[in-house]
């Protein structure tokens, strides 16, 4: 009889491991803000489901390279990438439909982010503009294009070709030029003609704020994202409205292939999309909102991508022309700039 006991208690401890192991959501992501999700989202979701949260971080190579690696046996449940590095997901059969019928707030996102790619395996979280940071006391930025004026591109900062921000840049140069072309080969051919006058191809963001704090630069191509330094410099900064728009780049959710808890990262994607929380997060100036019910104070909107205009304005690379063209690209940046 005590055997029988000791049997069934065994059984039942395991049973309950097993539960709490099923209760366990694994998600990839981006290492940038990790305390503020923590705080807005992964411990009120954890409150929330009962379930455990199991946080991977990395850049989209490395993250991807372990989706890959572990097709046979996925070791996450959802992850966050590029709209880009969602088709090449995608493509390589590493994530599955997601089922927005399931997503309560799904109806509640802007158009752009319903279906990024149009082909069902990704939703919008978060989108980010992208144009010109300059000085308005020493120049006009009314087209991309003035980035080169000879009296201007002398104190330019244009982003290397292969950071996120300097193929959207050249992508609006070249519409500005009236050279639009996927290869992107005349708006590198003539910031290659300007390569000894541009101040620098930067790779990081960080640096402009000091070239600009110096006055080594007086403008240069950004990502909304990285407005708000900006503003705390003594100086008279503004950001471009060219005639030619805005372009930018987008993040989204995507399911693993053979998630483990596919029903619980459903269920998480879902509360990320919440009004509530994509509202603390773009109040944290952490994202900016997919959510178009989200409403913030004024100053929180001018350090983010925020409004239903602004998401209707945004000329976005289409993901196709990005994975197609990247190793040409590169190809002919190092062959006309040589960074």
């Amino acid at each position: 009889m005590l055997k029988t006991v000791i049997a069934a208690s065994a059984l039942a401890f395991a049973a309950v491991q097993a539960q709490a192991q099923d209760r366990t959501l694994t998600i990839s992501v981006y290492a940038f803000a990790q305390d503020e999700y923590k705080e807005i989202l992964y411990a009120p979701f954890e409150e929330k489901c009962g379930c455990k949260l199991v946080v991977e971080t990395g850049n989209s190579v490395e993250r991807l390279a372990k989706m890959e690696a572990n097709r046979a046996n996925p070791v996450i449940d959802m992850a966050v990438v590029s709209m880009a590095d969602a088709l090449q997901a995608s493509r390589a059969g590493l994530i599955d439909t997601i089922d927005t019928a399931r997503l309560g707030n799904f109806d509640k996102l802007y158009d752009i982010a319903k279906d990024p790619n149009g082909d069902g395996m990704s939703v919008g979280y978060t989108f980010y503009s992208t144009s010109i940071v300059y000085r308005t006391d020493k120049m006009t930025i009314e087209s991309w294009a003035d980035l080169l004026k000879p009296e201007y591109v002398g104190h330019v900062a244009f982003p290397n070709v292969t950071t996120n921000q300097g193929p959207p840049a050249l992508y609006m140069l070249g519409k500005a030029l009236g050279k639009e072309s996927p290869d992107l080969k005349e708006a590198i051919a003539a910031v290659g003609e300007n390569k000894d006058d541009i101040v620098t191809f930067y790779v990081r963001s960080s640096q402009l704020v000091q070239l600009m704090q110096q006055e080594e630069i007086w403008a240069a191509p950004i990502g909304r994202f990285s407005w708000a330094p900006f503003t705390r410099l003594d100086l008279p900064l503004a950001w471009a409205t060219p005639k030619e728009g805005q372009t930018g780049g987008m993040n989204v959710m995507v399911l693993a292939k053979g998630a483990k808890n596919p029903d619980l990262a459903l269920e998480f994607m879902d509360f990320w999309l919440s009004t509530e929380v994509q509202a603390k997060l773009a109040e944290k100036l952490v994202d900016s909102p997919a959510n178009r019910e989200v409403e913030v104070s004024g100053a929180v909107a001018e350090n983010i991508t925020y409004g239903e205009e602004t998401a209707r304005s945004l000329d976005l690379i289409p993901s196709a022309v990005a994975l197609d063209n990247r190793d040409a690209w590169l190809k002919e940046w190092n062959a006309s700039v040589g960074q």
